[in-house]
């Protein structure tokens, strides 16, 4: 990869860090825990900490997990940005530089605070359906497994 591609990709995954944490940091300075602010009909702002990983998965693990995500992140992301370095296709890049993005931006959450903050909360009362709250980190993860996910598929049907 050249310079400026890796310069490209280094920018999107700066920009996924300071969106994160700017956003996580006015929900943690305005917001207390547990407090909800509805925004539409299956929408809120809330403030709560994640002491897990995705869905809390291990939240409640005594304190050991906070260096094991902490670790995990930081290999997932060289891994990815190794990844990203070699890879021809732009939309794995992206995805790739999303990856990171969101991991170091909850990583930067686990060395500070032991926690990850979350703040956006998706719902349907009807059925009394709660999607477990998340963050721009989150979201920017998310959104590069889809197009990870989206380029195999499309790359296969060209194959």
């Amino acid at each position: 990869m050249s310079g400026m591609l890796a310069r490209r990709w280094s920018a999107v995954i700066l920009v996924v860090i300071v969106l994160d944490q700017i956003t996580k940091a006015y929900f943690h300075t305005q917001f207390a825990p547990g407090q909800r602010l509805n925004v539409l009909p299956f929408f809120d702002w809330i403030l709560t900490y994640n002491m897990g990983a995705a869905f809390s998965f291990l939240a409640n693990a005594g304190g050991w997990q906070r260096w094991f995500f902490v670790a995990l992140a930081l290999i997932v992301s060289a891994y990815c940005w190794r990844w990203l370095r070699r890879e021809a296709d732009p939309r794995v890049q992206l995805a790739l530089a999303l990856i990171i993005g969101g991991a170091l931006g909850n990583v930067i959450d686990r060395i500070w605070l032991g926690k990850v903050i979350d703040f956006v909360l998706v719902y349907w009362a009807p059925w009394n359906w709660y999607y477990p709250a998340f963050n721009v980190a989150d979201s920017a993860i998310c959104i590069g497994a889809a197009l990870m996910l989206w380029s195999a598929f499309v790359g296969a049907k060209r194959a």
